[in-house]
Formats: structure tokens, C-alpha cells, sequence
């Protein structure tokens, strides 16, 4: 219970989470999802997550010849299955749709991306009433799980020269490791929905370790049921990621990590058993790869089907 109450401490300062390329949005992909669907036994959906960058940027934030957009499109089947009362297994499996464009070349690549499996444990559930009459509910689901090296990684399209972040690839190339917690409170039907996450990463077969990194979200929401079968959830909230810098055959590389902070505005629909929603994230500060690489915002639509 020490261990829960610690996370728990964890989620509300705020720890944000790490993965490969995360924050700038590449083939691993951004760490954000938003609030996931009610679920009691089984769910599985698709979502869409649109990221892009701008790369060899120049002093300042200013756009040069050298300066490159990149664009990442993704789309991903997930689900989940819930084992009795306490237990719950979740994965998802990305296709990327990845281009790049510059005055000196156009490039693009579509492939799977890393697989992601997790399991998490219900640590706390807990009803109780407020006054007599309002009704507060409580969640926390601590859990971890393994990125797999199942998405392409190209070295030829890392820049030697290190002037720019490694970030054009549909995987890491690399076994990661995760561990996530996600505590819910909520008072009749107004809430407060906490995230955290961090991601170690290991070296992949060409010597390339992706910094560790970090996330953390948190939302505000609202649920306005409509006559006992459909509920829509506005919500609204930030969302913060930090990453350390990657090292390449035992060097850091120098325009690699970097922190960067989104606002996320959304809804949840849910009627009966099928979910839809989505989230724009506009970037509110950012600090990433030395400065040679701005994020720009973002976006996730998702539609879930509970079973």
C-alpha cells in the first residue's frame, strides 16, 4: 500500500512519460491519448494521431533553406481485457504514414511501428458519498509493459553530421520498458483524470539508445448524460513531456531531447457500447533538441467498441 500512496504522490506532481521520440512525434510515437473510454470487461478500437515537426531549424526558431517539415500519421488498433475484478490487459499495434518535405528533397515511409503491450493492476477502487447525497468515485491503476522493436529502423536516415534529431523512423529499433499509473477522482459527474508514465529505453542492434523519458497529464471533465444511454465528456487540461538526451554507440548527441508542453481540449461520446472522441493538443512551450527541432500541435480522433 507504501508503493501505491508513492505513485500516487508521483501522479499528482505531475511525472510525465518517456519514450523514443514521444515529443516530437516519430515512428514511437506520442504518449498522449487523452481519457480513455468507461470499460468493464472488454474494449478494442482505432485511433488516428496526427504529429508533426520542424527540423534543422536555425537560431531563434526561424525557418532556413535546411529546414524540413515532417509529418506523422498514425494509426493504431488497440484493446483491452479486464480479468475479473483487478487485472487488465492492454495493447496496441501502429501503422505509420511518416513524410518529410524540404527544398532540397521529399521523402516518405509507411510501415508497422512498435508494438505495445502493458498490464496494469486495479490498486484502488472506491465509492463513497459526500453530504448524504454526492456520490465520489476514486480509480488508481498502476501497471508496465514492453514497446517491441517491430517498427523499421533505418540508420541511414540518422544525420551524421549531428545537426538535426534523429526522429524520421517507424520504430526505435529497441526492447523498451514502461511503467504507468492513472488515478481518477470524480464528485457526481465533474472529474479530475491524472496520468503518469515513464519509459527506459535500451540500445537497439546499431548501437543507438533513445533517451529515457517521462510524461505526465492531466484533465479536467465534465459528463453530461443524456437520457440514461449516452453520456458526452468536454474535457480540458495539459500535458507535459521530458525527455534526456540519446546516445549514439556511447555519445550523447547533442540536438536530442528536450521537454515541450501542450494544452489538450476534448470530448468523449459514449452511447451504449460504442465509444468516439478525440483531442487537439496547441503546443503552450517547448524546448527540444537544442533547438533545432519545433513541435507543432496535434491531434488524436478515436472510435472504440465495448464487448
Amino acid at each position: 500500500m507504501k508503493k501505491g500512496l508513492l505513485l500516487l504522490c508521483l501522479l499528482l506532481a505531475g511525472i510525465p512519460y518517456v519514450q523514443a521520440c514521444d515529443i516530437c512525434g516519430c515512428g514511437a510515437g506520442s504518449s498522449y491519448l487523452g481519457i480513455l473510454p468507461d470499460f468493464t470487461t472488454r474494449i478494442i478500437g482505432i485511433r488516428y494521431r496526427y504529429n508533426s515537426v520542424l527540423t534543422h531549424v536555425a537560431p531563434e526558431g526561424i525557418a532556413s533553406y535546411l529546414t524540413a517539415s515532417e509529418r506523422y500519421h498514425t494509426a493504431e488498433l488497440w484493446g483491452g481485457w479486464t480479468f475479473g475484478n483487478k487485472v487488465r490487459l492492454m495493447a496496441s499495434v501502429p501503422l505509420g504514414y511518416d513524410t518529410r518535405r524540404s527544398q532540397e528533397e521529399n521523402d516518405s515511409k509507411t510501415g508497422l511501428g512498435d508494438i505495445n503491450i502493458q498490464g496494469f493492476y486495479h490498486l484502488l477502487s472506491r465509492r463513497s458519498t459526500l453530504g448524504g447525497s454526492k456520490l465520489l468515485v476514486q480509480d488508481l491503476w498502476i501497471g508496465g509493459g514492453v514497446k517491441l522493436p517491430t517498427g523499421k529502423y533505418e540508420p541511414l536516415d540518422m544525420d551524421e553530421s549531428g545537426k538535426s534529431a534523429n526522429l524520421f523512423q517507424l520504430g526505435t529499433g529497441s526492447f523498451d520498458f514502461l511503467l504507468t499509473g492513472m488515478y481518477d477522482i470524480r464528485l457526481q459527474d465533474a472529474g479530475l483524470n491524472l496520468s503518469a508514465s515513464y519509459k527506459y529505453n535500451t540500445a537497439n542492434h546499431y548501437d543507438y539508445d533513445y533517451g529515457n523519458k517521462w510524461n505526465g497529464n492531466a484533465q479536467l471533465y465534465y459528463k453530461f448524460r443524456i437520457k440514461q444511454q449516452a453520456t458526452v465528456a468536454p474535457n480540458l487540461g495539459m500535458s507535459y513531456e521530458r525527455s534526456a538526451q540519446d546516445l549514439n554507440e556511447g555519445y550523447s548527441v547533442y540536438t536530442s531531447g528536450g521537454y515541450a508542453l501542450y494544452g489538450t481540449l476534448g470530448a468523449e461520446l459514449q452511447y451504449r457500447k460504442i465509444a468516439l472522441g478525440g483531442n487537439w493538443q496547441p503546443v503552450l512551450d517547448q524546448n527540444l533538441a537544442a533547438g533545432v527541432v519545433k513541435a507543432q500541435n496535434r491531434m488524436m480522433l478515436h472510435l472504440s467498441l465495448m464487448f
